[in-house]
C-alpha cells in the first residue's frame, strides 16, 4: 500500500482595507476546517497597514498551496 505524501504549505490571508478581526476571523475558520491533527500554527505581520495572517498546515502533493 502506497502513503501518502505530506507537505508543509500555507494560505495567507492579507488585506490593507480589512480588520483584524476579519483576517483572524478567516484565518480561523480555515484552521477549523481542516482539523487540529493537520494544522500546525498560525501566524501574523503587518507592514505599513498591509496586514497577513497566514495558516500553516500539512497537505498531501496533490492539494494546491494557499
Amino acid at each position: 500500500m502506497a502513503s501518502t505524501r505530506m507537505t508543509v504549505t500555507f494560505k495567507m490571508f492579507r488585506g490593507t482595507m480589512a480588520t483584524w478581526d476579519h483576517l483572524f476571523a478567516e484565518a480561523a475558520e480555515f484552521a477549523t476546517n481542516l482539523g487540529r491533527e493537520r494544522l500546525i500554527t498560525i501566524s501574523h505581520s503587518e507592514d505599513q497597514q498591509d496586514g497577513v495572517v497566514a495558516v500553516w498546515y500539512w497537505a498531501t502533493s496533490n492539494e494546491a498551496a494557499g
